[in-house]
């Protein structure tokens, strides 16, 4: 596993991409990011979830947590007229509410943690959400206001600790009888909000490297290819298609992502 330099004063932008480039395992990344972008885009979830395990293959915890922010923050933008239109906005500023008070915790416990087992960690949380997913369960209740954000909470801590905001919203929402288009757009847009919340915290906490703000920079391209092809698939009378699809995309990087075949 290849660490990225820790930041430095005199670290410039163009040692920082040449450090990037020659980082082994670099068209792995671009192949994580890829599919990331392809699931992320006709799902509108599951970035982290694809990428995380090809990343944690290569870089340590918060670098890979780093790269994936700066290449999601981007592709999805081109998402957000669309979500805005067929969302919730009130349910995404509850959810990023909860993120709030999750996220600083989540990080806290990944400083403590070693490099293998962040890497056990995001792929046993992404494959106990397909499974989750895959049986069939469903939510019935009423999505009141405390229930949301102790969501938000959950999705806030992890995405501090394993980067993987996305499990605890994408159970409450996709597990809900609402219709899948706002589902698609409530995701989209909670997501984009949790990343800028974390960058901000890394950022606070000293922990943003400039190598790893470049690999992610480089990882922008193929994500927004894979973004753009799965936009272009999506169609709402296809669901069932597109949920088997990402499963079966996600229980692949998640395997692939374990210690086991280093």
């Amino acid at each position: 596993m290849a660490e990225v330099p820790a930041p430095s004063s005199a670290t410039w932008m163009p040692d920082a991409l040449v450090t990037a480039l020659a980082l082994p395992g670099l068209w792995l990344l671009a192949t994580g990011a890829f599919l990331a972008g392809v699931v992320r885009g006709f799902t509108g979830f599951g970035t982290a979830m694809v990428y995380l395990p090809f990343a944690g293959m290569t870089l340590g915890p918060f670098a890979a947590l780093t790269s994936l922010i700066v290449m999601d923050l981007t592709a999805p933008l081109m998402h957000v007229p669309r979500a805005l239109r067929e969302g919730q906005p009130r349910d995404v500023l509850r959810l990023a509410l909860g993120s709030l008070i999750g996220l600083p915790l989540g990080v806290f416990v990944l400083s403590l943690v070693e490099p293998d087992i962040f890497r056990w960690s995001v792929s046993i949380v992404a494959v106990v959400l397909l499974v989750l997913l895959v049986s069939g369960v469903r939510y019935t209740g009423e999505m009141n206001k405390p229930l949301v954000i102790g969501t938000g909470g959950l999705g806030g801590f992890f995405c501090g600790s394993v980067g993987l905001p996305g499990p605890p919203v994408i159970m409450l929402y996709m597990a809900s009888k609402r219709p899948v288009a706002a589902i698609r757009a409530n995701i989209t847009l909670y997501l984009i909000l949790a990343e800028i919340l974390m960058l901000i915290t890394l950022g606070i906490g000293g922990l943003l490297v400039s190598s790893a703000i470049m690999i992610g920079v480089l990882m922008i391209a193929p994500y927004l290819f894979g973004n753009w092809i799965g936009a272009v698939l999506f169609r709402p009378e296809a669901e069932k298609v597109y949920r088997w699809t990402a499963y079966a995309i996600i229980a692949a990087s998640a395997l692939a992502g374990l210690p086991l075949w280093d």
